[in-house]
C-alpha cells in the first residue's frame, strides 16, 4: 500500500531551480544569492563587481576580500571576472541539516573604505541523499491473540534533504494480516504505522517477512528499505507502562563524559519473561545514538561524548520497552543542554593600519575589529573597550563590528608608537574576555623646527688667534625623526667694517662648529654679532635662528709708546730747564704715554730707571711727572740725565723708555755764564771730534767721486752700444739720493742742509737729467751708518758745480717772528698777556725760553750760525718736531716771542722756500743732539 503526498513535475521543478539559480535581489541592504548544492569548485555565484559598482582591476587596488566568521570559506571572489565563486563542493545537509532555508551570511570588505558590504547566498537542496533507515531489519512480536486493528509504530526513514527531495511516501509490501498507515505528524513528519488487518495464528504462520519502503520526490526517485519480521507468540495480555509519557532533563552543557543524565522507568505485571522489560532507543538520529548511552536493562541515560550547547540546544529521543513476550510502551524524552559561559569572545581583526601619519585628523579609521562569542543570552553578549589614556575609541558599526578611529590629533613627539590593546568581554559568570594587541607606529611630518637650547650665546676669543681654530659650537636639537631632523647650518652674512662676514668666520653645516678665518686684533674691533641658522631636510624645510656674540679678549701685544717727549733716532731728546730755586716737587716735565690695549694690558706705571744725581728728581707712579724730590744745591751739576721707564701690567709685561736731559739754571743770564764756562776746557775735545768728522767727509766724498767716474766710464760703454738700439725704447733709470747731517759737539750743532737728488738716465740719448729740489733742513743728527752710505749717480761737471753753488746758499732773517697771545706755545696761550712780550710767568714757558736762549748761546760761542738759524738750536727741533702729534703740545718751531730781542727763531730753510716747516715725512731722518761726556 502506498500513500504518496502531492508532488510538482519534473518540469515544474526544473523551472523553479532556474529562477532561483538566476534570481539576484538586494533584501534588507543585502546582497542576495542562491546556488545549488554539490556543485564544482569554481561555480559562478553571481556578479559582485556588477552589484558593488566596481571594475574587476578595483578588487586588488581597492583590497576587496570576504570576510567570514568561524568557518570554512565556502566562496572565494574571481578578481579577473569578478564574480563570487563557489571556493569548494558544498553540502548543504552537513551545512544546514534538515532547516527548510540554508543561508549562508558572509561580508564583502572594501578595506580603502573600511566598508562592509553583507551578503547571503542561499543553498539550494538537490536530490542527493536516499532515504535510510537506522536499521536495515527489525523484529516484533504479536500474540496470536492481539486483536485486528492493533497498530504497530515502524522505524522512521530519514532523508537529510529538504523539500521535494525529502522522503515523501511510504510502501509497504502485501500481506494478507498486514497493512500501512501513515500519520501525519505535527511539525509535518510522517509516522508509519502497520495495522493489524486480521487475527494471528501461530499454528497457521508463526513468522511474517514484511518490507517497508521509503521514497523521496526527487527526480529521479531514490528509496530506501527495511526488512521486518514479525512473530507470532503465545498470549501476553500486559504490555510494559512508563511511569511518565515524557521525560524531560536539563544538564549542563559542561557535565563530565560517563555522567547519569536520566533514568526512565517501564513496568509489567505479568509474570516471568513476560515482566520482563528491556530498553531501547526508537527512532532516534545517528548523531544522538553517538553521544548518549541507554542502558538496556536499568534505562539509564547516559552521555559518551561532551554536550556542546552551540552545536546543540536539546536532544529528543523516543525510549521504547518491551517485555519477554514482546509487548512495547514507548516514551519520549528530551534532554536540553543550558549553556554556560564556555567561550571567550572571539575577536578578528579584519582590516588594521600599522602606520598612522601624526597629521592624521580625529577619526581616522585604524582598524575594523570583528567580535562574537558563541554562547547565548547574556554569555554571548559581548562589549569591546580599549585600555589606557590613548588618543583612540571604538566606533560600534553593528551587533558584532567595531572601528578603531583616532580620537584626537597625534603627534610623534610625544609617543611614536602605540600598543593598544583591545579587550571584548561578555556578560557571564564569571565573564570571559579576549584581548587582542595592536601595533601602532606613528610616522613623522616635519612639524618642528630646528631649536637652540638659548635665545642667544656669547663666547670670547683671544686675539692673536690662529687661523682655523674653532671657537663655538651652535647645536639645535630637531624633535622630529629621520630627514625632517637632519639639521644644517649656515651664517647669515653681514658686513664688518666693509668686508664680508664670510671672510672672518666660517660655520661647518653639518656640526654647526663655528671657525676663525683669519687673526682677530682686538685693537681692531671688540666683538663680533653672528646670526646662525638651523635647517633641517623636510618638506617643507622649518629653520630658526640664534645670535652669537664673539667678544675678542685683548693680549698683551703692544708695547706702551711714549709720545712726550719725542725720541729722536738716537734716543735722546730735549733739553728741560729747572731753575735752581725749585722747591721740592716743582712740576719739570711730564713723560706721555699710552697703550694701545685695553683692560690690565694699557694700565701704566712710570719708574725711574737711571739718574745722574740720584735722589734729586722724582716720577710719579701713575701720573709720569717728573719733579724734584728736594731744593737744587749750587754742587748739583748743570746737566741732568734721567732715564725713565714706562710699563704696562700685561702677562708678561712690555715696557719703553725714555732719556730725559735736565738743565739747572737760577736765571737765564746764568744759564748761558754757565753754558759759556762748560765750552771752553772741552775745545780740544770738540776739535778732535771735528777732526774726525771733516776726514769721514772726505773719505766719503772720494769714494762717491769714484764711483762717478766708473758711472761715466760705463755710460760711455754703453753709449757706443745704444747706437745699435736706437730703435728700441730707452731704460729709465732713477737713483735719488739724500743726506741729512748733524753733528753735536758739546751742545754745539752743526747744519747740514739735506738734499735730494733725482738722477734720470736713458739709453737712446745722450744726456742726463739731474733734477736738485730745494734743500730742507734736517733737525737730527745723521748716525754713523747713514753717514758711510751712498746711492749710485750719473752726474756731470756742470751739475756738481751748481750743486755746490747751492750748498752755499743763505736765507735772509725773518722778521714776522711774533705770536699773538692765543698762538704762543704752552700754557702761556692760555693766560692773559699782552703782544709786547714779557718773561713768562709759568714754569712750561720758562722751561721753552730757557731752551732757546741755551741754543743762542751755543750758537754765538760756535760763531757758525745766527740765532734764526736751523742748526744750533740744542736740538729743540728733535723736541718739538712735527713727530709730537698731540694735539695740547704746540709745534715749538714756529716763532717764539723773547723779551729784549728782535732776532727770530724759525725754520730759516722753510722760511726761504716761502713754505711752512716741513712736517717728518718719510724720507727724512731726524737725530738728536750727542753728548759726550
Amino acid at each position: 500500500m502506498v500513500i504518496r503526498r502531492k508532488r510538482p513535475s519534473c518540469s515544474e521543478l526544473y523551472l523553479l531551480c532556474f529562477f532561483l539559480g538566476l534570481s539576484l535581489e538586494a533584501w534588507a541592504g543585502k546582497i542576495r544569492y542562491v546556488v545549488p548544492e554539490e556543485t564544482e569548485k569554481a561555480f559562478f555565484v553571481g556578479n559582485i563587481a556588477e552589484d558593488l559598482g566596481l571594475q574587476p582591476q578595483e578588487f586588488k587596488e581597492r583590497g576587496v576580500r570576504i570576510v567570514s566568521r568561524g568557518r570554512t570559506q565556502l566562496f572565494a571572489l574571481n578578481p579577473r571576472s569578478g564574480s563570487l565563486v563557489t571556493a569548494d563542493r558544498i553540502d548543504r545537509e552537513e551545512l544546514c541539516a534538515q532547516r527548510a532555508r540554508c543561508l549562508v551570511n558572509f561580508n564583502i570588505l572594501v578595506e580603502d573604505k573600511m566598508k562592509l558590504f553583507p551578503v547571503e547566498v542561499e543553498i539550494i537542496d538537490i536530490n542527493d541523499n536516499t532515504p535510510q533507515f537506522q536499521l536495515e531489519e527489525v523484529e516484533f512480536k504479536m500474540n496470536e491473540i492481539t486483536a485486528p486493528g492493533t497498530r504497530i509504530p515502524l522505524p522512521f526513514g530519514q532523508d537529510p534533504d529538504v523539500g521535494m527531495n525529502s522522503l515523501q511516501s511510504y510502501q509497504l509490501s502485501s500481506n494478507p494480516h498486514f497493512s500501512l498507515d501513515v500519520q501525519q505528524g505535527t511539525d509535518g513528519s510522517q509516522h508509519p504505522e502497520m495495522v493489524l488487518q486480521s487475527p494471528l495464528d501461530r499454528e497457521e504462520k508463526a513468522m511474517h517477512h514484511l518490507l517497508l519502503t521509503a521514497s523521496d520526490g526527487g527526480s529521479p526517485v531514490r528509496s530506501g528499505t527495511l526488512h521486518i519480521r514479525v512473530r507470532v507468540v503465545d498470549a501476553n495480555d500486559n504490555p510494559p507502562a512508563f511511569t511518565q509519557a515524557q521525560y524531560h532533563m536539563s544538564v549542563p552543557e559542561n557535565v563530565p563524559l560517563g555522567t547519569q543524565l536520566l533514568m526512565v522507568k517501564a513496568t509489567d505485571p505479568d509474570e516471568g519473561a513476560n515482566g520482563e522489560v528491556s530498553y531501547s532507543f526508537h527512532n532516534i538520529d545517528h548523531k544522538i545514538a553517538h553521544i548518549f548511552q541507554l542502558n538496556s536493562y536499568t534505562g539509564e541515560i547516559s552521555n559518551k561524548e561532551a554536550l556542546d550547547y552551540e552545536e546543540h540546544k536539546s536532544y529528543p529521543m523516543e525510549i521504547q520497552a518491551q517485555d519477554g513476550a514482546g509487548l512495547m510502551a514507548r516514551a519520549k524524552v528530551l534532554v536540553k543542554v543550558l549553556d554556560i559561559n564556555d567561550n571567550a569572545p572571539e575577536v578578528t581583526m579584519t582590516s588594521v593600519t600599522t602606520a598612522v601619519p601624526e597629521n592624521s585628523p580625529p577619526g581616522a579609521i585604524i582598524a575594523l575589529i570583528s567580535v562574537h562569542d558563541q554562547d547565548s543570552e547574556e554569555n554571548g553578549d559581548t562589549t569591546c573597550s580599549i585600555a589606557g589614556n590613548i588618543p583612540f575609541k571604538l566606533e560600534k558599526l553593528d551587533e558584532n563590528y567595531y572601528h578603531l578611529v583616532t580620537e584626537r590629533t597625534l603627534d610623534r613627539e610625544l609617543t611614536s608608537r602605540y600598543n593598544i590593546t583591545v579587550t571584548a568581554a561578555d556578560h557571564g559568570t564569571p565573564a570571559l574576555y579576549t584581548e587582542t594587541h595592536i601595533s601602532l607606529q606613528v610616522t613623522d611630518i616635519n612639524d618642528n623646527p630646528p631649536v637652540f637650547p638659548q635665545n642667544s650665546y656669547s663666547t670670547f676669543i683671544l686675539e692673536n688667534n690662529p687661523r682655523g681654530a674653532s671657537f663655538f659650537s651652535a647645536i639645535a636639537y630637531d624633535a622630529d625623526s629621520n630627514e625632517n631632523a637632519l639639521v644644517t647650518y649656515s651664517l647669515v652674512e653681514d658686513t664688518i667694517q666693509g668686508m664680508p662676514l664670510s671672510s672672518y668666520v666660517s660655520i661647518n653645516s653639518d656640526t654647526g662648529v663655528l671657525y676663525a678665518l683669519r687673526s682677530f686684533d682686538y685693537e681692531q674691533f671688540q666683538d663680533l654679532q653672528l646670526r646662525v641658522i638651523a635647517c633641517d631636510s623636510g618638506d617643507p624645510p622649518l629653520s630658526s635662528n640664534v645670535s652669537i656674540s664673539l667678544f675678542v679678549l685683548d693680549q698683551n701685544d703692544n708695547a706702551p709708546e711714549i709720545l712726550y717727549p719725542v725720541l729722536t733716532t738716537d734716543g735722546s731728546t730735549g733739553v728741560e730747564l729747572a731753575p735752581r730755586s725749585a722747591e721740592p716737587g716743582y712740576l719739570v716735565t711730564k713723560v706721555v704715554a699710552v697703550d694701545r690695549d685695553s683692560g690690565q694690558n694699557a694700565w701704566l706705571s712710570y719708574h725711574l730707571l737711571k739718574a745722574s744725581e740720584p735722589g734729586l728728581f722724582q716720577v710719579g707712579l701713575h701720573t709720569g711727572e717728573v719733579r724734584t724730590a728736594r731744593a737744587l744745591l749750587d754742587r748739583d751739576a748743570l746737566k741732568q740725565s734721567l732715564v725713565v721707564a714706562v710699563q704696562d701690567h700685561g702677562q708678561p709685561p712690555l715696557s719703553a723708555t725714555v732719556t730725559l736731559t735736565v738743565a739747572i739754571a737760577d736765571s737765564i743770564p746764568d744759564v748761558l755764564a754757565d753754558l759759556g764756562s762748560l765750552e771752553a776746557p772741552r775745545d780740544s775735545q770738540a776739535s778732535d771730534l771735528t777732526l774726525y768728522l771733516v776726514v769721514a767727509v772726505a773719505a766719503v766724498s772720494c769714494v762717491f767721486l769714484a764711483f762717478v767716474i766708473v758711472l761715466l766710464a760705463l755710460r760711455l760703454r754703453r753709449w757706443h752700444a745704444s747706437r745699435l738700439l736706437q730703435a728700441a725704447g730707452g731704460g729709465l733709470l732713477g737713483a735719488p739720493a739724500s743726506a741729512s747731517q748733524f753733528v753735536g759737539v758739546d751742545g754745539v750743532r752743526a747744519f747740514l742742509q739735506t738734499y735730494s737728488h733725482e738722477v734720470s738716465l736713458t739709453a737712446g740719448s745722450r744726456e742726463s737729467h739731474v733734477i736738485f729740489p730745494q734743500p730742507n733742513y734736517a733737525d737730527t743728527l745723521l748716525s754713523q751708518e747713514s753717514c758711510g752710505k751712498s746711492e749710485p749717480l750719473l752726474v756731470t761737471q756742470d751739475l756738481l758745480e751748481d750743486k755746490k753753488e747751492t750748498f752755499s746758499q743763505q736765507a735772509p732773517p725773518n722778521t714776522d717772528w711774533r705770536f699773538s697771545q692765543a698762538q704762543r706755545p704752552g700754557t702761556s696761550g692760555s693766560q692773559n698777556g699782552d703782544e709786547t712780550g714779557t718773561w713768562p710767568n709759568n714754569q712750561f714757558d720758562t722751561e721753552m725760553l730757557q731752551a732757546m736762549i741755551l741754543a743762542s748761546a751755543s750758537e754765538a760761542a760756535d760763531g757758525s750760525s745766527t740765532l734764526g738759524g736751523g742748526a744750533g738750536t740744542m736740538g729743540l727741533s728733535a723736541r718739538y718736531g712735527p713727530q709730537f702729534t698731540l694735539q695740547h703740545v704746540p709745534d715749538y718751531r714756529q716763532n717764539v716771542y723773547i723779551p729784549g730781542s728782535n732776532a727770530t727763531l724759525t725754520n730759516a730753510a722753510g722760511k726761504r722756500d716761502g713754505k711752512a716747516p716741513a712736517g717728518g715725512n718719510g724720507s727724512k731722518k731726524k737725530s738728536g743732539k750727542k753728548e759726550k761726556k
